[in-house]
């Protein structure tokens, strides 16, 4: 474990991977599911908790937000990070006295959420745009958080003008790391993360980096950590892409055709999963299906045809169906329908208000 300037230790190893937080997406029944196929990720996260202006959440609330039956069980709890969102009018002290009162030990703030209804509450990406009052919560969250305490940023709000004022901040403010998103607020998902960021950081401040932003493959992976020598990496959209992806680099470097062996294999066993944690849960045949078509972006896409087998998931109106058509696209054959490309508003959605990492 590396120890960060103010003496912590992170509480994952240089060259991690970690899952990162999704709003809608890592709540407790999926983080669950993942710890149990995927334990091979150093860390997960919760998606973020909003800190309320007005009054102050029960500590039930903030257990119920990280998963009850998680609380409980003391791997999850130490492999689990507690996101939060504020902004400068909440009541923040007393949040994060109860969330030490809990035992949790490390905190992470967004700093990144692209979301206009955050940003206009001077949440999120938006304190990327105010360096004072950027500086003045960090420092209240630091003098009253005595655990780890990590950020994670886009490279600025507008533009890229602040990224190094912005870096030296997050620095002498104390925290402890940096995960860096290589887009600003304005970009939202436009284009590829421009990775050169991560690289910039390490090079500029003493803390540990984490890279974030387009890292869709094992190569890809190892490219980044060649790039730019950060501490770990954080991965979003590919990791819902491929939950399996510490497995799949554990292996070494594989030809496509294997890669795409393995993920035929692993989408069967990983959608099944979902679909048993979510009926153990009591949820609807409806809700199950909404469910499994907002984490099944990109999932197919390598395979023959891979956006009309897209379009014919989410077009699917049972569960039944959704792993009929699921097969089938795994066989990797040319897809029999061809629809128009149907719009995705989950994900489109998830691409206005996202808070989440790439």
């Amino acid at each position: 474990m590396a120890l960060t300037h103010s003496g912590k230790s992170l509480p994952f190893p240089q060259h991690s991977l970690l899952f990162a937080p999704l709003e809608g997406v890592t709540d407790p029944l999926y983080r669950q599911a993942l710890l149990n196929l995927y334990p091979e990720w150093s860390r997960f996260s919760t998606d973020f908790l909003r800190i309320p202006s007005v009054g102050h959440y029960s500590k039930k609330h903030y257990v119920e937000h990280f998963g009850e039956e998680l609380y409980q069980n003391s791997t999850a709890r130490e492999k689990t990070t507690f996101q939060i969102l504020t902004s400068p009018q909440t009541n923040l002290e007393q949040a994060l006295a109860d969330l030490h009162d809990l035992g949790f030990d490390h905190l992470d703030l967004n700093l990144g959420c692209p979301s206009r209804t955050v940003n206009s509450n001077k949440g999120g990406a938006y304190l990327l745009s105010d360096l004072p009052t950027l500086e003045t919560l960090l420092r209240r969250i630091k003098k009253n958080w005595p655990h780890v305490f990590t950020v994670k940023i886009r490279v600025g709000y507008r533009n890229d003008d602040d990224f190094s004022t912005i870096l030296k901040i997050i620095e002498q403010a104390g925290i402890d790391a940096i995960t860096i998103h290589g887009r600003t607020r304005d970009q939202m998902y436009k284009g590829r993360a421009n990775w050169n960021y991560s690289k910039i950081a390490v090079e500029s401040v003493n803390i540990p980096i984490i890279g974030n932003g387009d890292i869709w493959t094992p190569s890809e992976v190892r490219q980044f950590f060649d790039l730019t020598h950060c501490y770990a990496i954080m991965l979003g959209r590919s990791a819902m892409k491929t939950p399996w992806m510490p497995k799949l680099l554990s292996l070494g470097p594989l030809p496509q055709e294997e890669e795409l062996k393995i993920r035929a294999q692993e989408l069967k066993i990983y959608y099944q999963k979902l679909v048993d944690e979510f009926t153990l849960a009591k949820l609807s045949e409806p809700i199950i299906l909404k469910r499994l078509k907002s984490v099944s972006r990109n999932t197919v896409e390598d395979f023959i045809d891979g956006q009309a087998w897209r379009s014919q998931l989410l077009r699917s109106m049972t569960l039944e169906h959704f792993f009929k058509v699921l097969n089938e696209t795994v066989e990797n054959k040319p897809c029999p329908f061809r629809p128009a490309l149907i719009e995705d508003p989950i994900h489109d959605l998830q691409d206005e208000r996202a808070c989440q990492a790439q």
